[in-house]
């Protein structure tokens, strides 16, 4: 996992995410007929609403997993709210039919586990770094391991000095 203070920032705007989330949502629109998304919270919850609106789907189901503990240290993982066994048990309870949604891949460690309880549904997310990036089936933008996303939530307003301006 990247260190929040590394020179390699990728702050995202709200406008930047809510276009992110629908660029995904086009590319998953021909990939599948799902019955349910799976959002892995906290992240995965505004794509999932923007996708779920795009898609139109209407079942929506959380799964609580807790990694970053800090905002700068990934610890170990900790699944706080399981997915409903009504939604594993779609289509046959392997996951076909649920479209998996969260806002990035990092290490990889929060899809795998995910992966363990819907080994075939379909991962998808905005952004994702290279350890991650073969557990997701679609994603649309990848950053290096080292760069550190400042989601829209995380920021408020303020100047950004210059990239040259830290050389």
């Amino acid at each position: 996992m990247a260190d929040p203070r590394s020179d390699k920032a990728f702050p995202v705007s709200w406008d930047q995410f809510h276009r992110d989330a629908r660029a995904l949502a086009w590319r998953l629109s021909d990939k599948g007929t799902w019955q349910a998304i799976v959002c892995v919270t906290r992240g995965g919850m505004v794509p999932a609403m923007i996708i779920a609106r795009e898609l139109g789907i209407r079942t929506i189901e959380t799964i609580c997993v807790a990694s970053y503990h800090d905002y700068k240290e990934q610890g170990g993982l900790k699944i706080l709210k399981p997915v409903a066994p009504a939604i594993v048990d779609l289509a046959g309870g392997d996951g076909s039919a649920v479209l998996i949604i969260d806002d990035l891949v990092d290490t990889g460690k929060t899809a795998r586990l995910v992966r363990d309880m819907l080994p075939k549904g379909h991962y998808a997310t905005l952004y994702a770094k290279p350890q991650g990036r073969p557990l997701v089936d679609t994603f649309i933008t990848e950053v290096s391991q080292e760069t550190w996303i400042y989601f829209p939530w995380d920021m408020g307003l303020s100047f950004q000095p210059p990239i040259a301006q830290g050389a």
